[in-house]
Order: C-alpha cells, then structure tokens, then sequence
C-alpha cells in the first residue's frame, strides 16, 4: 500500500495557497487597457421593451459604449441553445423559445439583461448605467409554478401554449393503473420542493481579451469565467458567435464554489466575448451579490402529487407521480434534463418498486431560470419516496422502519433493473441502514424523547434512504434524453526526464481537492511520490478536452481516464525497463511509496532511471517512440449508483418555534474510497446545504409584481455552523462499482439529496406527537410555531405539571 495512495487521508494539497491568499481568481485580473461593465436589468418580472435610450449613458464620464440586444441582433448573435432537447411524451419534442443574451423586445423575469454599459473604470459604468433609459410595458406574470398551467394564467412565450414546455412520460403507465386497483394500501401525498438559491461564496466573473492577430496562442478570443465547464462555454459561446470553438480559449482559473450553478452558460459569457471582439478591447464584469440573487440560476421549484399503492402486508405494489416543474423564464443549459430524466431515473430509490410512472409538466415562469445544483433532481426524487413510505406508515398502522425494510432491494438482487429502465450494479441497502440506526442510536430514542417532554419540548426522529445516479455519463444513454454533447472524460499524462509527472484534465476542480486525490490515483499506481505529480486543469488552451466537473462525476469518469493513461505508461515503462535490463520481463514493485521494476535475477531500476531513458531516447529498444506520455478517454456504460443512509435527530421548541438538529448521521456507499478525509468534507458540506434548504433558505416571490422578496441574505436565510450539529459520517465500501476501473462511485451531492428528506421525517415525526401533519419545508420558526398553535393534541408544555 502507497503510505500516499487510494485509501490515504492526505491532507489537502491545495488548501495552503487559498488559506495564504495565493488564490487566482476571475476577479484578480487586470489587463492592460482593460474595460469595466456594468448590466442594465429588468425591474419587472415581465415587460415589453418600447425604446431604450441610451443617449444620456454614452455622455457619461468615462463611457466608452452602451450596447442593447439590438446590437446583438444586427450583428447576428445566435441565441443561447440549451445543452439537451428533451425528448417528450407522444413523440413530442421540448420547446425551445428563443433566448437572447440580452432582451430584444421582452422581458420574462427580473433581472433579465436589457443593456451592457463599458466604460474606463468599474464605478464609471454603474454611474452610466444609471443613466440608461428603458420604457417598459408593464405585463401580468406567474410565478408560481402550480398556478402556470391555469387557463387564466399568462403567457411567457407564443411558442409554449399554457406555459407548457415540455410533458415528459418514464415508465409504463397500464401496469400502474392495474396495480391500484387491486391494491389493499393506496397513499397519495402533495408536496411542495421549494425553490431555493444558489450562494457560492465567489460571484460569477467574466473577463475577455480579444487577439486579432490570434497571438502566441492562436485563439482569437482568451475568456476568462468562474466556471465548472470550460469546454462547455467555449462551445456554446462560439455556437453564439458563429465562429470556431478553436479559436476561443476558455480558462477557468480558481472558483469559489460552483455546486452546479456555475457548470451552465450565462448571458454575460456571451455578452462580453462579442463586446470585447466588436470594441477591440478586454472586459471585464464581476457580479454584485444583489445581481447574483436575481441572475444566478435558481434551482428545485417542484409541486407534486404523488401516490403509492401497497398490498395489505405493506409490500409496494406501484408508484405514480405527477410533477410541474418550473423552468423559469427560459430553457437553461441543462434545466430540462434535471426536472425529468435526472429526476425520474431514481424514482425507485432503493426499494423494489414493480410498476412506476413519472408525469413531469416543464413549465415557464417569470421567474429566474433553474437548473442544477448540488443534487440536482435526485433529492426531489428521495424526498417524493421518502415522503411517501412514512405517509404509507402513518395510514396503515405499519412501522415505517419495518415498511423500508421489507421493501428493500436485496445485495443479491444486484444487479437490478428498475421499471424506469436504469440498472443498479452493486449495492448492500439494508446493510446501511441498519448501521445509520446503530451509529445513531435509534434504539435509546425513546428515553431521550421522553427527556425532551419533561423540558417541554418535543423530539423527532428522521430516516431516509436514498440512491443516486451519479458519475454522470455514458454519452450514449445521454444522447438518447436529447443531449447536445458527450459526457466522457480524458486525461493527459505527461513524464519529464526526472520521473515528475503532469496530469492534464478536462475537468476543473473548485473545493474537489483534485490535486490531492488525482494525483493518489498515480501514486498507486505507478509507485512515485505524491510530491512530484502535478495537475492541470480548467484550461482549453492547454488540457484535452472534457466534459467538467458537475453531477458527482470527476473521479468517476477522468479519474477512470487517469488510470487508463497510467497502465499504458506503465506498460512502455516496463518494457523499457525490461530492455535495459536485458530481461524478457520486469515486475513492477511499489514498496512504502517507491518503484521499482524488479528483472528476475533480482537486478532492478527505480521510476527516474526508466523516465530519463524514455526522455533521452538513446537506448531504447528499435522502433519504440521516445518519451512516457499518454492520452486516454474515459466514457462508462453506466452511471454510478451512490447510495446511502441518514438519519437525524431534532428538538422543536413550542414556544417560539425553533427547531434544533441535535444530531446528524450520514452512511454513505460511494465505492471505493480514494481519501477518506475528502470524502468526509464532502458529506459535510452536502449535509449543511440540504439542512439549509429543510430548515431555512426559500426563494420567495410576490405574486402580483414578480419581485424577488428574497434578494439579499437579509432575507435569505443561510445554514450556519453554530446552526448545525457535529456530523456523523461513515463509508462502506463492500460494494464497489463494477463498470470503472477504480470501483469508485460520485461522493459529492449525497449529503444533499438525503438531507431535506431526513430532516422533514424527523420534524414530521415530533410535529406528529401532537397531531400536526401537511407541514411543507422550509421548517422556519414562524411556520413551525403557527402549525403548532393549532395542534390537536397537548403540547409537552401543557403536559408538565407546575
């Protein structure tokens, strides 16, 4: 075993240099001769655009230019193409209403861009844009998702009759419909996943410099962006520009936080790379926190009926949901995709479910466009299950633990075929539950209650249990959702003369700590020192390419690619070895972190002898080419299923309503485990964020205006540590993949997908005590104390004697 390799918590490589401040960032930049810019954006939710005047703007101090949509029309930019056109029920396809970069002749939500003003210096341009003067028409909005399919209700695109963007169909309806009929159980149940915002502790940034000549490099445009997915907005960007994805370097340099949101196109990619191209000059825009609210893509935004019919011994029969999901204003990169092929393919979860049947409605709403954040689709698929096996518990009498059990896929059942067409490979459900019971005692549960009522409070205990596709990828399974990219991923490795090591990938790391654990994957597997490895990446002009980092996927599928690259390296490097040895073979040996390649006699070389001989190229055997560097590709033939158990307790003052998480439990199944230590931070942060959607966070809008009542964290309420418990994390890796080389599985959003349903159970279950049912997240103070004004049962306070 490498003392620095798979299975080591090796601290974090990268943490010195941003902890020290040494951190690049979009917003550290300065070019010579560089521009700033400013966005004029909508103050209503949806508008027609009269005239917009720009007179007043362009006399401003410091004003070099104030550009309209207009100006984006005459000069022919596209308009902004969605990364998946989702195929649709009846053979029906997504519609796609035009969105421009900026609004041409209508606003759809505020904060839609309507004008960019350049100017010398930052303040110079917000001072202009001031100045910038728009007519609008004032139109009727919707923005509540439910409310967007009424007859009566308005109409965001002519191309979308009834707001309706897509209706999506998985699974076969007939043996649904014949399952509840001869059920003894049939549960149904309306939830609400509300909308929540995205708060990376980095604002996006943009910064372009245009090169007509094409310069050193070659590329005509160098865009600079706080983004996961370079590759991606290099091609999307020059799908817009209607000029060639080589003549465009995207370079994502540090980013503080993405957790999705930042893994999509936005306008201002698009608005600066034309600007900077049209006026010969570098850009430069970094978000305000007030323009973040009101343009970063929001995310869940879900009303849903669902139903589940049992047999009378509790064994689920069918499930059938009915989802209107809202899109926002407008299709975003990837906002479709999350809401119907992401959110259906784990509608089973981790039971046997015979029969299913998923109706999702994509609607449009003048609100800010959604799309991926940590989850993504999966924990508005748990949180539907979950939902419905304790509501199943509650109606027929039956333990809800019991219920989970009983219904369980089996490790032995692997692999198995949901009805909605995914097949998990590997996994062990009931193994992880019962040890998330254990680690938090379930079994003293009672006494502490009971503790709990004597101070007049009450105390609720949460469980659930989720799976998760992650690793996401194959290209083909995503080709046949509409998908308008591959998902596979590459890796560049390149061996100086001295034995160091580059490692080249498409992906981009923002908090994934892959310069630590990339870099483990080498030190097994080729025996060098973790200290002479090096990883680039987040650079089109320099790494191949690759799809990003989102959806749990880096170490799943580049990973994967690493270790492809590393055996063929491996091989030269033996059969090298083997020549200057003059032996028919070597071993290849690893011992306490050093190589070396080992001829029968016993005669052997260390890693730097067989590299210098490969780079120097002077005794190699004939015919062999010079040099230890190797490219290789990556694309699965499944995603990755994640799994795991969690569980939560927490304790409700009546009295004001607040509600503290006393504990927290996470046993996750992610495979092989690369650097517990990782793993572990990963967990907790995903944790944190779904407690925070559970407990607090909400985007709120006014239904008559459109306005964001949510705009500032004055009034979006964020998890806090001392909000928070000590978590308990545990990995169990007995079932690892069985379609990558590594068997690891995605770790990155399984804290988040369980968090809002194991949060909820427990607040279900200690509002329950008392009889008080239908509470929706986010469980706030207000909520909670006015739910519990109107208990039917005493609350503990009533029970205490004086």
């Amino acid at each position: 075993m490498h003392p620095e390799g798979i299975g080591q918590s090796v601290l974090r490589r990268e943490d010195p240099r941003l902890l020290e401040g040494r951190g690049q960032y979009v917003a550290d930049l300065f070019l010579e001769g560089m521009l700033h810019c400013a966005f004029v954006r909508s103050p209503h939710a949806h508008a027609r655009i009269r005239s917009v005047s720009t007179t007043a703007a362009t006399q401003a101090p410091g004003c070099v230019a104030v550009l309209t949509g207009l100006d984006m029309k005459a000069d022919a930019v596209g308009k902004m193409t969605p990364l998946w056109l989702i195929p649709g029920a009846d053979n029906t396809r997504l519609i796609e209403p035009p969105r421009w970069s900026m609004a041409q002749d209508r606003v759809r939500h505020v904060g839609e861009i309507v004008a960019v003003v350049i100017a010398q210096s930052l303040h110079e341009a917000m001072d202009a844009a001031e100045l910038v003067e728009v007519d609008y028409e004032a139109l009727p909005c919707v923005v509540d998702v439910a409310q967007a399919a009424s007859a009566d209700a308005p109409q965001l695109h002519d191309e979308a009759p009834n707001n309706r963007a897509l209706r999506f169909h998985r699974g076969s309806k007939p043996p649904v419909d014949a399952a509840f009929e001869r059920a003894a159980h049939k549960i149904s149940v309306n939830l609400v996943n509300h909308r929540i915002i995205c708060a990376a502790l980095e604002p996006r940034a943009v910064v372009t410099q245009p090169s007509p000549s094409r310069g050193l490099d070659g590329h005509a445009l160098t865009l600079w962006s706080a983004t996961q997915v370079p590759h991606h907005i290099r091609k999307l960007v020059s799908e817009q520009l209607s000029i060639t994805e080589s003549s465009i370097r995207v370079i994502a340099p540090d980013v503080g936080g993405g957790f999705g949101t930042k893994g999509k196109l936005y306008p201002e990619e698009t608005i600066l790379a034309w600007a900077s191209l049209k006026l010969a000059k570098p850009l430069k825009w970094v978000s305000t926190r007030s323009e973040a609210f009101v343009s970063d893509y929001h995310a869940r935004d879900h009303s849903t009926h669902a139903e589940m019919a049992l047999d009378a011994q509790g064994h689920i029969l069918a499930v059938r949901v009915k989802t209107h999901a809202a899109l926002g204003a407008y299709v975003s990169t990837v906002g479709a995709a999350v809401p119907t092929t992401v959110y259906t393919a784990v509608m089973s979860g981790p039971y046997k479910i015979p029969a299913i049947f998923a109706e999702v409605h994509a609607m449009f709403t003048n609100t800010v466009p959604t799309d991926a954040y940590r989850g993504a689709g999966r924990p508005e698929a748990c949180f539907v299950l979950e939902r419905l096996i304790e509501e199943a518990a509650v109606q027929t009498g039956m333990d809800r633990f019991e219920l989970r059990r009983k219904n369980f896929i089996g490790k032995q059942d692997m692999p198995y075929s949901t009805p909605l067409g995914p097949t998990y490979d590997s996994g062990d459900f009931i193994r992880l539950f019962e040890q998330a019971l254990k680690l938090a005692d379930h079994a003293g549960f009672a006494e502490r209650r009971r503790a709990s009522e004597q101070s007049g409070k009450l105390r609720g205990f949460g469980i659930c249990y989720f799976v998760e596709s992650s690793g996401v990828a194959p290209s083909r399974y995503a080709g046949t959702f509409g998908a308008r990219a591959g998902f596979f991923d590459s890796a560049d490795l390149r061996v100086a003369a001295d034995g160091s090591i580059v490692i080249m990938c498409g992906t981009h790391s923002h908090g994934q700590a892959h310069a630590t654990t990339f870099p483990q994957l080498l030190a097994s597997t080729l025996g060098v020192p973790l200290a002479s490895i090096e990883l680039v990446e987040g650079d089109t002009g320099r790494v191949p390419y690759g799809t990003g980092t989102f959806g749990s996927r880096s170490m799943v599928i580049a990973g994967s690619a690493i270790l492809k690259a590393a055996e063929k390296i491996l091989a030269k490097a033996k059969t090298i070895a083997a020549h200057l040895l003059s032996a028919e073979s070597v071993e290849h040996k690893v011992t306490g972190g050093v190589c070396a390649f080992v001829a029968p006699d016993g005669r052997q070389l260390g890693w730097p002898e067989v590299a210098r001989a490969a780079t120097y190229g002077h005794t190699l055997p004939v015919g062999m080419e010079p040099v230890l560097h190797e490219t290789a590709f990556f694309d699965p033939s499944n995603l990755t299923w994640s799994n795991g158990a969690q569980a939560c307790e927490v304790e409700i003052d009546p009295a004001t309503g607040v509600t503290q998480v006393l504990s927290y439990i996470a046993v996750d199944d992610v495979g092989v485990v690369i650097n517990p230590m990782v793993v572990e931070g990963q967990a907790h942060g995903g944790i944190a964020q779904g407690i925070g959607q559970a407990l607090f966070e909400a985007a709120s809008y006014d239904p008559a205006t459109g306005q964001l009542l949510t705009g500032s964290f004055m009034d979006y309420a964020m998890p806090r540590a001392d909000l928070l418990p000590d978590f308990i994390t545990a990995t169990d890796e007995t079932q690892p993949c069985t379609h990558n080389p590594s068997g690891v599985k995605g770790c990155g959003e399984s804290g988040t997908i369980g968090a809002p349903a194991a949060v909820t159970s427990a607040m279900m279950d200690a509002l329950g005590s008392v009889g008080v049912r239908g509470v929706d997240m986010p469980f706030t103070p207000m909520k909670v104390w006015e739910a519990l004004r109107a208990a039917p049962l005493p609350l503990p306070s009533e029970k205490v004697s004086p």
